[in-house]
């Protein structure tokens, strides 16, 4: 989501860098100046199957479902995902929903970043997402963040997800270190190597 780069670049995360909402045309237009994440000859997964969900690029026609994951754990969210205010916050609208989406789809369509949705399997509710983005740190071939909503991580959902994200990123990805920060390193000696990197 255009919304959560801007509140991640805040945090020296690489997402969006602080640049004004573009347009998915302007995202495309802007792609070519930034490296792709993957190889060429790479076929990027668009679905994958676990118990109880799948996992699908996130697109437009996601919107209203994503929305409504993320405006039902703003606190939750802010505390335990972007550890910002910035993002997700009281009245984001339709159209920004919207726009957040085309936004990363372009980005997808670019291969400089992945974002998913993590659906039922009838695909009516969002349970959380999963971004696939470059790593500002050195050594790491990407960064690999996920979100579960307030109620799914009561449930026990959230270390579920993350297993088997694992397994997928091993399995059908072809990186060989992914960095998963707040897991495989804390929070705080991650925002230290990307402020380091980035000097």
């Amino acid at each position: 989501m255009a919304g959560l780069g801007r509140a991640l670049a805040g945090l020296a995360l690489v997402l969006g860098a602080g640049a004004p909402l573009l347009s998915t045309a302007a995202m495309a237009a802007e792609a070519p100046a930034k490296p792709s994440l993957v190889p060429a000859d790479f076929a990027v997964p668009t679905r994958a199957v676990g118990e109880g969900f799948q996992i699908v690029p996130l697109a437009p026609e996601l919107a209203a479902i994503d929305k409504a994951a993320y405006m039902s754990s703003i606190a939750h969210l802010q505390q335990t995902f972007t550890r910002s205010t910035a993002w997700p916050h009281e009245g984001i609208t339709d159209a920004e929903a919207l726009t957040d989406m085309e936004t990363e789809q372009a980005r997808f369509a670019a291969r400089t970043s992945f974002a998913y949705a993590v659906l039922t399997p009838d695909g009516t509710r969002e349970r959380g997402c999963v971004y696939v983005q470059p790593s500002p740190v050195p050594g790491y071939d990407a960064v690999v963040r996920l979100w579960v909503t307030k109620a799914e991580y009561e449930a026990g959902f959230e270390d579920e997800l993350y297993a088997f994200v694992r397994g997928w990123m091993a399995k059908d990805w072809p990186f060989a270190r992914v960095a998963y920060p707040g897991r495989t390193i804390d929070w705080a000696s991650w925002d230290a190597l990307t402020i380091r990197g980035e000097k």
